[in-house]
């Protein structure tokens, strides 16, 4: 696949841009419970010490399947910048600022539907760093879908950003470039390995910071914080990323990573089957207008 096929260029056939969306629609899949599980894992465990010790388990498990499958622990020399900067946006970024967002008071419903930002966010990425070139009508949807999550965010905050928002936009920018650099690196090495090395090159970093985290924040260990960490740790921060990266590659970094527009409406019904959060008709509204500007997206070839 030529690596600088966009989402409306040759290099990328069809029926390779839809395997591209249904492979990134999986990730999505994946991604949609992080926030509801992040929220449990919060309720016993320090907000630093999940955004942390998430990457660190996740290291331990990708740099066990390198050894596995024989492949180097390390990524080759020429490339150690992009995975430094998927390790900054996806292992260290997204996970703190999100993190610290529902600490200070974000519901899962808000943040996730404030999530449906990161797909326009993606896509501008993949035009400055990946030279994908998506069609007008893309750019209309996106622009939509953004308009519709601003307004429903500062409905909810009186007409301001609150802190929690200013967190949610932080880790939107970081998810974004980690996003785009890892869809990058999928065209020519298999997803999984980009996600393994980036977590091995974070680790020197996020395993001795989370060992000295739990032995220095406070902890009311539960079954549900457990469970929530658990997830994070291997669904949203390794095994996810193994279908994502490769739908990024395939479909294209700006178009297939729209399908994460999905997530909101996902994980607004994980909130309230899990959480017992109420979803209301304005956030319904709003997640229901993202939803309707995917579609769109995925029309414009």
């Amino acid at each position: 696949m030529a690596s600088g096929a966009g989402v409306s260029g040759a290099g990328i056939s069809g029926e390779g841009r839809w395997a591209g969306t249904l492979l990134a629609g999986l990730g999505v899949l994946a991604f949609s419970g992080t926030f509801p599980a992040t929220a449990f894992a919060l309720r016993g465990f320090d907000p630093y010490l999940v955004a942390v010790g998430r990457g660190a388990v996740a290291a331990l498990v990708a740099g066990a399947c390198l050894l596995a499958a024989g492949a180097p622990l390390l990524p080759p020399r020429a490339h150690l910048r992009p995975y430094v900067a998927i390790a900054l946006g996806v292992v260290f970024g997204f996970p703190l600022f999100s993190g610290l967002a529902l600490a200070a008071g974000a519901s899962v419903s808000h943040a996730a539907v404030v999530v449906g930002l990161l797909p326009a966010a993606t896509a501008v990425f993949a035009v400055l760093r990946a030279g994908e070139r998506p069609r007008p009508l893309f750019w209309v949807a996106s622009a939509a879908g953004a308009v519709a999550v601003t307004t429903f965010t500062l409905t909810r905050g009186g007409g301001r950003l609150a802190a929690a928002d200013l967190f949610m936009v932080a880790a939107l920018v970081c998810a974004a470039v980690g996003y785009t650099e890892g869809g990058r690196l999928a065209r020519h090495t298999p997803g999984w390995r980009v996600i393994s090395h980036a977590l091995v090159v974070a680790a020197p970093v996020t395993v001795p910071m989370a060992v000295v985290l739990g032995f220095t924040t406070g902890h009311q260990v539960s079954a549900e914080a457990v469970a929530g960490f658990a997830y994070v740790s291997l669904v949203s921060m390794f095994l996810g990323f193994i279908p994502w990266y490769a739908g990024l590659a395939r479909g294209g970094i700006a178009r297939a990573g729209q399908t994460q527009l999905l997530q909101p409406l996902l994980a607004l019904v994980l909130a309230w089957s899990l959480l017992g959060e109420t979803l209301d008709a304005v956030t319904l509204a709003a997640a229901l207008a993202v939803l309707l500007c995917v579609a769109l997206t995925q029309r414009a070839r």
